[in-house]
């Protein structure tokens, strides 16, 4: 609980209408989340506005509102330049500063965010810092699994699970710090303890104007602060941002890197594929920013047998590789097909799709990448949206070199790909990982790539 008048000197409220005593409870964005008690942020949206919701979060029992106009409403309102920017200082404030008692590691970039995240996880474990997760997979508080709508959740529900991770014995918290967060506000005033960079391409151009803006939304997370980095230079941003940087940890496959596969002092880097070195060099970076001994660091390590839905193995006895991965940005395909193509002596064959109301650019780059480095490629959907589900293939198509097979319905494609597969070859199915639903327009339909790709495998092993 805290008063009302604390919470608008956090905000840096430039007005206060219907001045008046209240004791707020609670924070809330969504007016359905609203109980007796809250302050309500009336949050302008891309498609509605949080103001219009204004009476209904007073009728639910609001006791205050956050606004950047003043409304006819009869409860105080603190009125603000930005109503979303105000978020992060208030419920910084009214979760008691807990990024000040928690160990905040946060992991930024286009790719490898998941695995570095899971990979510093287990390395806090392995050293007894009692670590709390949130990421793309999922959050862990107390060691409790929760599901997760975002990446990097509004600061609000930020701010609440730090408290809620103190509150249930974690001392320390692996965050996926995404450029969406950076640019909404969501992480300001989150102390970060350390903070990875592991690289930047094309992605999100629906969101960011373009990659200079992309790229400054990483940056701001460095220069804010200034929090101790750790910075892959073996990309050409994490180079640039370096430069920024004189007291980064560099890490990565460049032959200036501080932390590579040469100063590793007897930890062995078993992973498949360049790309997944490159995130265990950023973990390895990131821990020693944070004072943890050598031993610890490789127990970590040691102990992660796999990431959900990253470079995952679907094994049932098949004589080929199945392998599943989030890869659904062209950078990311085009380094998961080179890593796969390693692992075949037969062929590659790739099944994957573009998501529906997002970046339409890297349609025909991914196209391109898939029938150029594979064999075989099936395209299909991938979370249409509110999309028609042929137009984003045919916009793919339109990128293809040669021959490529469509099969838009996801389940009949992965069981074309694994009918299709012999001995030595590798069927790479990208874009979905571990994530547990097909959107379409009107509906999320239950949908596991890796369920999928046993059924399909169990199918085929009943044949024969």
């Amino acid at each position: 609980m805290m008063d009302l008048e604390r919470l608008a000197a956090a905000v840096g409220a430039v007005e206060l209408v219907n001045e008046g005593p209240a004791s707020v409870t609670d924070l809330a964005y969504d007016a359905r989340a609203v109980g007796p008690g809250s302050l309500f942020f009336c949050v302008p949206g891309a498609h509605v506005d949080g103001h219009d919701f204004a009476a209904e979060a007073v009728a639910a029992g609001a006791v205050g509102l956050v606004v950047e106009r003043a409304l006819d409403a009869e409860v105080p309102q603190l009125v603000v330049t930005d109503v979303r920017a105000a978020m992060a200082p208030a419920a910084d404030a009214f979760f008691g500063h807990p990024s000040e008692q928690l160990q905040v590691v946060g992991v930024t970039g286009t790719n490898g965010k998941t695995t570095t995240t899971f990979l510093l996880f287990a390395i806090l474990a392995a050293a007894g810092r009692r670590p709390g997760l949130i990421g793309t997979i999922e959050a862990r508080v107390g060691g409790e699994r929760r599901g997760v709508k975002r990446t990097t959740p509004e600061a609000i529900d930020l701010q609440r699970l730090f408290r809620e991770m103190l509150d249930a014995g974690d001392r320390s918290a692996a965050i996926e710090a995404s450029s969406h967060a950076s640019a909404l506000h969501r992480l300001d005033n989150v102390l970060f303890s350390a903070l990875v960079f592991t690289n930047l391409s094309h992605e999100h151009l629906d969101f960011h104007a373009d990659m200079e803006d992309y790229f400054e939304a990483k940056r701001r997370l460095f220069v804010q602060g200034s929090p101790p980095a750790a910075v892959n230079v073996g990309d050409e941003y994490g180079r640039r941002l370096a430069a920024e940087l004189p007291d980064a940890l560099t890490f990565g496959f460049a032959a200036d890197a501080v932390v590579g596969p040469s100063t590793l002092d007897g930890i062995e880097l078993k992973l498949r594929g360049r790309f997944n070195a490159e995130n265990a060099l950023g973990a390895i970076a990131a821990a020693r920013l944070l004072g943890i001994e050598q031993e610890a660091i490789k127990r970590g390590l040691e102990s992660v047998r796999g990431v959900p839905g990253r470079f995952e193995s679907i094994e049932e006895g098949q004589a080929f590789e199945v392998i599943v991965d989030y890869a659904h940005k062209p950078l990311a395909l085009e380094t998961l097909l080179h890593a796969v193509r390693e692992l075949a002596t037969g062929r590659v064959i790739c099944v994957f799709g573009c998501g529906g109301d997002r970046d339409r650019e890297k349609r025909p780059q991914m196209g391109r990448i898939a029938s150029e480095l594979a064999d075989l490629v099936i395209v299909t959907n991938d979370n249409p949206r509110s999309e028609d589900p042929q137009a984003i293939i045919n916009a793919i198509l339109t990128g293809v070199v040669g021959e490529v097979e469509v099969e838009p319905d996801r389940a009949r494609a992965i069981e074309r790909a694994v009918e299709a597969a012999r001995g030595g070859d590798v069927v790479l199915i990208a874009g979905k990982g571990a994530e547990q639903g097909q959107e379409f327009a009107d509906e999320v339909v239950p949908f596991d790539d890796r369920e999928s790709a046993r059924k399909a495998l169990r199918m085929l092993g009943a044949r024969h």
